[in-house]
């Protein structure tokens, strides 16, 4: 078998076998040059993957490194996961809240990079908190708390490592089938029974149309299913920031007020909602609108909170931090962004949001970049809401006054103002 042939046969629309994809697959690793790795990649963004095709790539690449056997936690095991965003804060109120119900969350999680945030490094503004734990203490957490959030392994999916890396480069990480191979071989050799999926949409997103997101969604659910996994899926907005605060610790901190019932509408019905699929998954919780009912008293009760705290202790974070945020560190550098004129809020670009919380330091360009757990934004006002010229629209937290000054210059592209009122953008767009 020779990688030209398999090339040359994509290229000219044809349907890969099992046997030449995992010639791909293994030979990615070593034995196929980088050249040809990109040029099989282009031919599969130009001319798209079967159904059966997508399913045994993903299949392929979820094997090709560490696969986790979590049959030595008692009980349905639920993964959530986010194709990413800004001011997503969902594992850390989702997770508890399902966890209260019942649910087991084992979950890996990964790093921010670029204008999205990344719940390991929320966590880890917690003093203390260790996302490196072996398998058994991950088993133990999971099985005496109920939910466990951890990095991911060196070498879970290493093809996908390798793919992605030349994909990012090679202008083929559009390709529906690639992007949903590379996600859901992460999830399946993760290795939970159940996979809900939050497939964002709209500015601050990769996927930008519905039409795609949905199509995204649709693809890694049959990925699930075919892999014999309880999978499900929500299209949810990201046009606008989610909640209020965006970077590390103060999002953490806005997942505390959440949890305490005093949290952005907006978080706290995608969390319940994200909640109820995660229980309706696992097959503990009966009808979608029972599950619905469940996960709303774990919030009210605080029981969710607890599991939070519960979690946090378990790793060996200081739960102070959680019961009195006033003590997480503060910038040295902190400014206002104020209205320019009067008018209803019609729109906040949340990429642009994002990106503005990487500049202040919140975020890294590059794996590696150090981030300041302390850096980023509290938006003041949210699309819909009224303000006068001059008035506070957003208080920046930066860890340098060069930082600063650079952030007040972009987040003021992010803000629209009009005399029109808006309408309320719907938060959940669709199911699969």
């Amino acid at each position: 078998m020779r990688i030209y042939d398999i090339i040359a046969k994509k290229r000219d629309g044809g349907e890969l076998t099992r046997e030449e994809l995992e010639f791909f697959v293994s030979g990615s690793l070593g034995t196929i040059p980088d050249y040809q790795l990109s040029a099989l990649l282009m031919a599969i963004c130009i001319r798209g993957m079967t159904e059966r095709e997508t399913s045994d790539l993903t299949l392929l690449m979820a094997n090709s490194g560490d696969v986790m056997d979590l049959s030595k936690i008692e009980g349905t095991t639920i993964d959530k996961h986010s194709t990413g965003g800004v001011g997503d804060k969902t594992t850390l109120i989702a997770g508890p809240i399902a966890a209260a119900c019942g649910v087991k969350v084992a979950k890996m999680s990964g790093r921010a990079l670029g204008h999205t945030g990344g719940t390991i490094d929320k966590l880890e503004s917690i003093p203390g908190f260790r996302t490196s734990l072996s398998n058994k203490e991950f088993f133990d957490i999971v099985n005496r708390v109920g939910i466990c959030v951890v990095g991911q392994t060196a070498n879970l999916a290493p093809a996908d490592k390798k793919l992605y890396a030349l994909r990012d480069v090679t202008a083929t990480v559009e390709s529906i089938p690639l992007i949903a191979s590379s996600v859901m071989s992460k999830k399946l050799a993760a290795g939970s029974d159940g996979i809900l999926l939050d497939v964002k949409v709209g500015k601050g997103a990769f996927m930008k149309t519905r039409e795609s997101a949905i199509a995204l969604a649709e693809q890694m659910v049959a990925i699930g299913k075919r892999a014999g996994r309880h999978t499900a899926a929500l299209i949810t907005n990201m046009d606008v920031p989610l909640g209020r605060a965006i970077g590390n610790s103060l999002e953490v901190t806005e997942a505390v007020e959440t949890l305490s019932c005093k949290g952005p509408a907006d978080i706290t019905d995608l969390c319940l909602e994200l909640a109820a699929n995660m229980l309706y998954l696992s097959k503990k919780g009966g009808t979608l609108t029972e599950c619905r009912r469940l996960a709303s008293e774990a919030l009210k009760s605080g029981a969710a909170l607890k599991k939070l705290e519960e979690m946090v202790e378990a790793q060996g974070g200081d739960i102070a931090y959680l019961r009195d945020t006033e003590l997480f560190p503060t910038t040295p550098e902190s400014g206002e962004y104020t209205a320019e004129k009067d008018g209803y809020i019609t729109s906040i670009d949340a990429e642009g949001c994002g990106i503005t919380a990487s500049l202040l330091g919140a975020g890294r360009e590059a794996a590696g970049d150090p981030i300041d757990p302390a850096a980023g934004i509290i938006l003041l006002k949210k699309p819909g809401e009224y303000v006068r010229r001059g008035e506070p629209l957003a208080i920046l937290y930066a860890s340098s006054q060069i930082k600063l000054v650079q952030g007040l210059a972009r987040i003021a592209r992010c803000y629209n103002i009009s005399n029109i009122n808006p309408p309320i953008p719907e938060l959940i767009i669709a199911s699969v």
